[in-house]
């Protein structure tokens, strides 16, 4: 069941990862070993979450790495389902 309108990933981390302990997008993107510029498009939903950054979100803040992977793809999908009518596919069956 796809949650509605599930909020992008980077909300997420500005939300409840850098805004409880006063981080900077810059701060952040300095322990993640990414740059600024990588963590401030995630942070404003520009960017995905890749499965190389998701390691590093859930050893940088002690959460599972598959948490922020399922947010993303739970996020892509209803964002793929909003534009369902204009990809003109016809049902398929055995013949």
């Amino acid at each position: 069941m796809l949650m509605h309108n599930p909020p992008h990933p980077g909300e997420i981390i500005k939300e409840l990862c850098l805004e409880p302990l006063e981080l900077s997008v810059t701060d952040a993107a300095k322990g993640l070993g990414v740059s600024r510029k990588t963590l401030s498009s995630i942070v404003n939903g520009k960017a995905g979450i890749s499965p190389e950054m998701a390691v590093r979100l859930s050893i940088a803040f002690n959460t599972s790495s598959e948490s922020w992977i399922n947010q993303q793809s739970q996020y892509d999908l209803w964002q793929a389902e909003q534009h369902r009518s204009e990809l003109h596919v016809s049902r398929l069956s055995a013949a």
